[in-house]
């Protein structure tokens, strides 16, 4: 069946979340400000929701139109096919959000698309109560300047939400975003990869998912799993896909290193869970020992930044550190995300070659991006 998806994005990683999709072969519709919109079919909602990185959610696209008052949202809402989606015992809940329009009042449009749903259901099966006791359906009412976007989450728990996080430190990174980070670095197999601030682990990670082909959705389970829309099989057959597509000979070099003996134990944790503990190596060091072993190295860091964690102290440390190593290290790329404003100036003396504004949470940081020289 051909579907309407949407991959949502933290704000600034929708191009990479459009890559991923366009490199799994899904037609791309439109990018707006944290989504994408593709067209794909029962089987992509499974593929997506295994392989996509960066993305947050999938959303499965029940429609979108104009609505001005409570009736036309009740009507339109109604006139979709739930039917073919929600069966007799389904469980489902509305959630909502409403920004410049005229339906400004959340918890009444989320009634009503309740009440269009129930409507509808009930005149399909033609029962009056519905045991809600079967798979669980999240629905979405989106209201933007009076256009309504009606979605059901297909993936359940965020995306960033590997399963591998079994220890944790303070303000740790999204996966999600880490593993952009990588992908924005272009980082491949063969490259030596530090995170000479790594916490709990995060960015190296995902690098070693990456270089290994693991796909990052196979710990975990999805709410879309329980529905009867897609084929059990489907589940099964890219599961077993993904496991296929792992790549061991891959040559990883890749070191994380933290001053809290606590986010060391903690990364080389989640290192073990997600299947990647034997190609990272992890140590308990000072950023000031920092070293290269070799040329064309790179840094792809998340280094504390004061609004989170770190004092101006240990900040002004890492950036002296950085800035002496990369004299001596021109052929060094380093790939850092940070609030501060003067990074450029205080490492490079320059200013970067390219950069990206992101958000770390709630954070709005930037995404520098130094190349070193080519040798």
């Amino acid at each position: 069946m051909r579907l309407k998806l949407i991959a949502t994005a933290t704000f600034g990683l929708e191009a990479v979340v459009k890559r991923e999709i366009q490199s799994l072969g899904y037609e791309i519709e439109k990018t707006e400000d944290g989504k994408v919109t593709f067209i794909g079919d029962e089987r992509a909602i499974v593929r997506c929701n295994l392989w996509l990185r960066s993305a947050d959610r999938v959303l499965l696209k029940m429609g979108e139109f104009k609505a001005l008052e409570f009736e036309e949202l009740f009507q339109q809402v109604k006139g979709m096919a739930w039917e073919e989606l929600i069966p007799m015992d389904g469980k489902f809940t509305v959630t909502g959000t409403s920004v410049k329009s005229q339906l400004h009042s959340v918890p009444a449009c989320q009634s009503i698309v309740k009440k269009a749903i129930v409507e509808r259901m009930r005149e399909y099966y033609s029962i009056d109560q519905f045991p809600e006791t079967g798979a669980e359906y999240t629905v979405k009412v989106t209201m933007l300047k009076d256009n309504a976007v009606i979605t059901v989450d297909t993936s359940g728990a965020g995306l960033h939400k590997r399963g591998y996080r079994v220890e944790d430190v303070e303000a740790p990174i999204k996966e999600t975003l880490a593993a952009a980070m990588v992908q924005l670095s272009f980082w491949k197999p063969g490259r030596l990869l530090i995170d000479p601030c790594c916490g709990s682990g995060t960015i190296p990670i995902e690098a070693a998912m990456i270089g290994r082909n693991i796909a990052p959705g196979l710990g975990r389970k999805f709410a879309s799993e329980e529905w009867g829309f897609i084929p059990v099989d489907f589940w099964k057959e890219e599961k077993k896909n993904a496991f296929e597509a792992m790549d061991y000979d891959a040559d990883l070099k890749i070191y994380g290193g933290d001053i809290d003996k606590r986010a060391v134990k903690a990364a080389e944790a989640n290192a073990e869970e997600a299947g990647v503990d034997d190609c990272i190596e992890f140590a308990c060091e000072d950023v000031a020992k920092l070293r290269a072993t070799e040329t064309g190295g790179i840094i792809i860091t998340n280094p504390p930044y004061g609004e989170r964690i770190g004092n101006q102290k240990q900040i002004d440390k890492i950036y002296d550190t950085y800035k002496k190593f990369f004299a001596d290290n021109p052929s060094w790329s380093l790939f850092m995300v940070t609030t501060d404003k003067d990074v450029e100036d205080r490492i490079f003396g320059r200013k970067a070659d390219r950069r990206r504004k992101l958000y770390n949470g709630r954070l709005e940081v930037c995404y520098y991006q130094f190349h070193g020289k080519k040798e």
